[in-house]
């Protein structure tokens, strides 16, 4: 495989902190190669004092500018042309990477993935898609954010390149797909939903119909279809709530001598129920659909979750997702009946 392209300057948080997030990437999969795209000099001295078996898979790629977090999609794609995200994607749009991984400005990201890598034929959007904690296992939810608005035939693209993922990356035969509504009744929603609803009916994915928030982790689906704009706003919601709960049960614990007794019992529950919630296990947000794999890491993202968005990224290109979404929805060969592509 072709290394990964990662932009370590953008985010919310230091370089070093993606830097040493590329270099666990790289000690965990003894396969994985990665060109680090940032600032040559503080890349190449994190270089010199990782292990030799990290270091002779890595190299710097020079970036001169950075892409804030604030900054306007528009004026990125026209004025940082060097920043380390755009270079990183530039890579994989040159054949030199097989995929490219940012902890940046999520709007900045998605319109140059867009400018420079342009969508596979047959698909309108790209989609942010993520893996989601179930009590099944995973939930895959799609988009997440790259688009606020999203028409039925978007939806119903969104849906198959979601049915692929939890295919070909999750090793699911037929993945359960549900769109994101008020209710499961066939009469809810608006008209969007309810004209997408009428094209995955008719269509050939396994679709079950009409889903609401609680189902994204009950276990009932395995792909969450809905626009961006209302995914966005559930993930930051579960994020939201994940904080509450562990603050709260912190609180708890320490609020009298018997509290904070129970709690030294429930340690290993605990312990074991929060790292199976952990989300930094889950960071990395693939951008399907486009001519090219683009990974979006939490902005946030300390060096184990930025590990984790490079993983996703390799696993995706091992799979060759790009490629598999690109043969499933070419507007010529249009899936045959029972089968997702």
């Amino acid at each position: 495989m072709q290394p990964i392209a990662i932009d370590v300057m953008s985010g919310d948080n230091p370089p070093g902190d993606y830097v040493a997030g590329a270099l666990r990437a790289l000690a965990d999969d003894a396969e994985l190669r990665a060109l680090l795209v940032g600032d040559g000099d503080l890349i190449n001295r994190a270089l010199a004092g990782a292990p030799a078996a990290v270091r002779e898979r890595a190299a710097a790629i020079a970036a001169s500018q950075i892409v804030t977090m604030e900054e306007k999609p528009r004026e990125a794609i026209r004025r940082k042309k060097d920043s380390s995200m755009r270079v990183a994607i530039d890579l994989v749009h040159e054949g030199r990477a097989a995929a490219a991984v940012s902890a940046g400005n999520t709007g900045a990201l998605t319109a140059i993935a867009h400018f420079v890598l342009k969508t596979v034929p047959g698909v309108e959007r790209a989609a942010i898609i993520s893996a989601i904690p179930a009590a099944h296992g995973l939930t895959q939810m799609l988009d997440l954010g790259a688009n606020t608005k999203a028409t039925p035939e978007q939806l119903r693209q969104f849906a198959a390149m979601g049915a692929i993922v939890a295919r070909d990356v999750y090793g699911l035969p037929q993945p359960r797909i549900g769109l994101l509504n008020i209710g499961e009744e066939d009469m809810k929603g608006h008209e969007v939903v309810q004209a997408a609803h009428a094209l995955l009916s008719a269509g050939p994915l396994n679709y079950v119909g009409f889903v609401e928030g609680d189902d994204i982790f009950s276990g009932d689906v395995d792909v969450v279809v809905t626009d961006g704009f209302t995914g966005n706003v559930a993930l930051k919601t579960m994020e939201g709530l994940a904080g509450l709960i562990a603050a709260r049960l912190r609180q708890e614990f320490q609020a009298s001598t018997g509290a904070r007794l129970a709690g030294l019992v429930a340690r290993g529950v605990l312990r074991r129920a929060a790292a199976g919630l952990d989300p930094r296990r889950y960071n990395g947000a693939c951008m399907v659909g486009l001519a090219g794999i683009v990974v979006k890491s939490h902005g946030r993202a300390d060096g184990v979750a930025f590990a984790r968005a490079i993983g996703t990224a390799a696993r995706a290109a091992r799979h060759g997702i790009t490629t598999q979404i690109a043969e499933a929805l070419k507007p010529q060969a249009l899936p045959a009946e029972g089968t997702l592509a």
